[in-house]
C-alpha cells in the first residue's frame, strides 16, 4: 500500500499536484502541407496571368539592337528606350484611334449601367406579367453565340443606316443579358421591409429605385462597369465588320496595321499593346474597391 501511495505522489510531484499535464498533438504533416500547395498554385496562376502582360512590357522597351528570341529570353530590356511608343503614333494615329474606342466604350458603360439597372430592378422587384418569361428571355440570350447573330445586326445596321459609324458599334452591345442578370440577383438579395416602409411613406417606384435600391448595389454596378468597358474596349470583330472608314477605326483595329505584309516588328506590336492596356488598368485601379465590395453586395447599412 504505501508503494501504491509513494508511486502516486511522485505522479504527482511530476504533474504539478494533480494536474494533468498537457497533451502535445502533432500537426498533421498533409495540414502542413496545404498552405504550401495554396502558395504555389497562386503563384502558377499570378504568373499565367501578369506574365504575358509583363513579356509585352519588356519587349515594347527593347532597343533595336537586342535579340528577342535569344535563349535563354531575358526578361529584363538591356537597352531601355521608348521609341517604340513613338514608332506607332508615326505608323498609325494611335490617339485618334483610342479616342474612338474610348468613346465607344464610355456610351457602352452608361447604357448597360443605366439599362441593366433599370431591367434588373424590374426582374427583381416588381410584379408584372410576364416576368418570368423576360428573365428567361434573357438567360437564353447568353447561350446564342454572338457570331451567330452578327450578320443579322449588321444587316439591321445596314437598314438604320448606322454602318460606318461609332453608333452602330455601340448600339449591338448597348445592354448585356450578363449585366442585367447580375444587377437582378444585386436587387434581389435586398431586404424587403426597408422597401415596403418607403412604400408606406408614400415613395413611388422611381423614389425607391434611385433613393433605396440603387445606392445599396453601387459594387455591382462597378462590376458592370468594369465589363462593359472591357468588352467595349477589346472587341475587335464587331467593328473590323461594320466600320469601313479608317478615320472611326477603334484602337483594336487600328493596331491590326502594325503587322504589315512582309514585316512585322513585334517591339511595335508590344507597344501597340501595352498602350491598349493601360486604360483597363487605370479604369480597375479607381473602381477596385467597390469591385470588390461587389462580392458582399444585398445589405443595406442603417
Amino acid at each position: 500500500m504505501s508503494a501504491v501511495v509513494d508511486m502516486r505522489s511522485r505522479a504527482e510531484g511530476r504533474t504539478g499536484g494533480g494536474r494533468r499535464m498537457p497533451v502535445r498533438r502533432r500537426r498533421p504533416t498533409g495540414r502542413r502541407r496545404l498552405p504550401t500547395l495554396r502558395y504555389l498554385l497562386l503563384l502558377a496562376v499570378l504568373a499565367l496571368s501578369v506574365g504575358p502582360f509583363l513579356w509585352q512590357l519588356s519587349t515594347s522597351l527593347k532597343g533595336p539592337g537586342e535579340d528577342l528570341y535569344r535563349y535563354p529570353p531575358s526578361l529584363v530590356p538591356h537597352e531601355v528606350t521608348l521609341g517604340n511608343y513613338a514608332g506607332v503614333a508615326r505608323i498609325i494615329p494611335v490617339w485618334d484611334f483610342a479616342l474612338n474606342s474610348l468613346k465607344v466604350a464610355a456610351a457602352n458603360v452608361l447604357t448597360n449601367c443605366a439599362g441593366a439597372a433599370l431591367a434588373g430592378y424590374a426582374l427583381a422587384r416588381m410584379r408584372f406579367r410576364g416576368r418570368r418569361t423576360a428573365l428567361l428571355m434573357f438567360i437564353t440570350a447568353m447561350l446564342v453565340p454572338v457570331e451567330s447573330i452578327m450578320i443579322a445586326q449588321f444587316l439591321t445596321m445596314r437598314q438604320l443606316q448606322l454602318n460606318n459609324t461609332l453608333l452602330g458599334v455601340v448600339l449591338p452591345a448597348c445592354i448585356g443579358a450578363m449585366n442585367v442578370l447580375l444587377m437582378r440577383n444585386a436587387f434581389a438579395g435586398l431586404p424587403y421591409e426597408v422597401e415596403e416602409a418607403a412604400y408606406v411613406d408614400g415613395a413611388t417606384a422611381w423614389q425607391r429605385f434611385v433613393r433605396i435600391a440603387l445606392p445599396s448595389v453601387k459594387g455591382t454596378l462597378a462590376v458592370v462597369a468594369i465589363f462593359a468597358f472591357m468588352g467595349a474596349w477589346d472587341d475587335f470583330l464587331w467593328p473590323l465588320i461594320v466600320l469601313s472608314d479608317q478615320s472611326k477605326f477603334t484602337l483594336t483595329v487600328g493596331l491590326n496595321f502594325l503587322h504589315g505584309t512582309f514585316a512585322d516588328n513585334q517591339r511595335l506590336v508590344a507597344a501597340g499593346t501595352v498602350i491598349a492596356v493601360l486604360p483597363l488598368m487605370v479604369l480597375f485601379a479607381c473602381l477596385q474597391r467597390y469591385f470588390f465590395r461587389g462580392l458582399g453586395e444585398g445589405a443595406v447599412k442603417g
